[in-house]
């Protein structure tokens, strides 16, 4: 089974058993190794119900294709990159759904550097083949273990000096994904942090709540538990834990934004004068705060594909998104959502001050949204209304993703849904009056 429907934009997700399963699986193990023709690739897989079966079919169809697989068995995404970008492979297939409900199954794929295969970078020809069917098998690949755990381990860890973090208490929501697998080796080199475990079981039918820490449902248990036990910090992961999101020490939830320009200080820390990409999403916190400590800072289009490619052409030393997608130069470009936690245990170390005191000037200075969907029944349309309208004030207008509008103290972006029909409205203003007041203005706008 293979529902036309499951190919996105940046990976391949669909509900199991009624459009993609095993069958549809190999179709794409073996479509990607005969577009691509790695001579070896990497295959993971998260803790859905159906991932070890469905993993077994992408390595199967890989290796009638004629590559050589390396099995890494359970893994996170991240550890399928680090295999890719570390090892010298030629690609690599991750079986995850990521954020998603418990009924998805999926794929995250890449190439030679970790390189993403999107919509508009191999994965339409994946499609294609995929669909088209298979002559005989040639030669076939050989499928052999691979064991990643400890380079990995020792990979994350280069990034903040292990011996410098203090002791901290923290509290962690794995929400039963791959995180609860991922962190333990990592945490036994930090004994001095004393860790809160919540739900680091894994299992695919996530029994407390669901792997997405960006829907708030998902994040009140881990600002109430953050708040009861009188944690430093809260940490919460989505399904693959290629993202981590963070709660201060008085349990208030800290957006991407904000995470991205504290990360942004550190890393031009370690690399003066570097090169730090941001999402065209994100507060004016990020610019500013960059420009602020000595970088350059360059505005990217959403999504990973784009964000990797650019940060390679611009030789970016890091990248934040506002959805908690961040990503490391000298992790192969990649997201990774152990480093990010690691630089923050190092960074709440170094600056001797608490989350809530260190993220004060942002949330003085800087009033946001958050992301707000709205249906619509004619997509173009209504940007170009939204244009007009705003041209006609006088606004400076970008198109870089949707349309970008900006005015002195206050500005958005609004953009189209890759997959619905939806605008998604980001939006921030220097003062709470006026950011509460332009928000209820743009969506009655994108309403009516």
């Amino acid at each position: 089974m293979l529902d036309p429907r499951v190919f996105k934009a940046y990976d391949v997700r669909g509900l199991y058993g009624r459009e993609l399963d095993e069958e549809g699986a190999y179709a794409i193990g073996r479509a990607y190794v005969e577009q691509f023709e790695p001579a070896t690739i990497a295959v993971g897989h998260d803790m859905r119900t159906a991932a070890p079966t469905m993993a077994a079919a992408v390595m199967d169809g890989a290796a009638d294709g004629g590559a050589d697989v390396r099995e890494l068995g359970l893994v996170g995404t991240e550890m399928v990159y680090y295999a890719v970008g570390d090892l010298g492979l030629d690609g690599g297939i991750c079986v995850t759904a990521s954020h998603n409900p418990k009924e998805y199954t999926g794929m995250k794929i890449v190439r030679a550097g970790a390189l993403p295969v999107g919509g508009d970078s191999g994965l339409a020809e994946v499609q294609a083949r995929a669909e088209a069917g298979f002559g005989p098998v040639g030669r076939r690949g050989q499928i052999t273990p691979l064991d990643v755990w400890p380079g990995f381990v020792d990979k994350v860890l280069s990034f903040v000096d292990a011996a410098a973090i203090k002791p901290l208490r923290i509290v962690v929501d794995a929400a039963n994904g791959m995180a609860g697998a991922m962190l333990p080796p990592v945490l036994e080199r930090l004994p001095q942090v004393d860790v809160v475990r919540c739900y680091f079981e894994p299992d695919g039918t996530f029994p407390n709540h669901e792997p997405n820490p960006l829907l708030e449902e998902n994040r009140r248990f881990i600002i109430a538990k953050t708040r009861d036990e009188g944690a430093d910090l809260g940490v919460a992961y989505d399904g693959d834990a290629d993202r981590c999101f963070f709660v201060d020490d008085t349990g208030e939830f800290v957006p991407g934004d904000f995470v991205t320009a504290l990360f942004s200080q550190v890393m031009l820390e370690k690399n003066p004068g570097g090169t730090v990409l941001y999402d065209l999403r994100a507060s004016w916190a990020v610019p500013r705060t960059i420009a602020a400590a000595g970088g350059t800072a360059i505005v990217s289009r959403v999504g990973h594909a784009f964000i990797k490619q650019r940060m390679r052409q611009e030789q970016a030393v890091f990248a934040g998104e506002v959805s908690a997608h961040y990503y490391f130069r000298d992790f192969t470009q990649a997201d990774t959502g152990v480093v990010p936690f690691l630089l923050m245990l190092e960074l709440l170390s170094q600056r001797e001050e608490k989350l809530s005191e260190i993220l004060r000037p942002f949330r003085e200075q800087y009033f946001i949204t958050g992301e707000i969907n709205t249906p619509v029944a004619d997509v173009p349309s209504k940007l170009e209304e939204l244009e007009q309208r705003y041209a006609a004030e006088g606004a400076r207008i970008s198109h870089i993703d949707g349309i970008s509008v900006d005015f002195d103290t206050w500005h958005f972006n609004v953009r189209p849904s890759n997959t619905e029909p939806l605008l998604r409205l980001n939006l921030e203003a220097l003062s709470e009056d006026e950011m509460t007041t332009r928000r209820d203005e743009l969506v009655a706008l994108i309403q009516s």
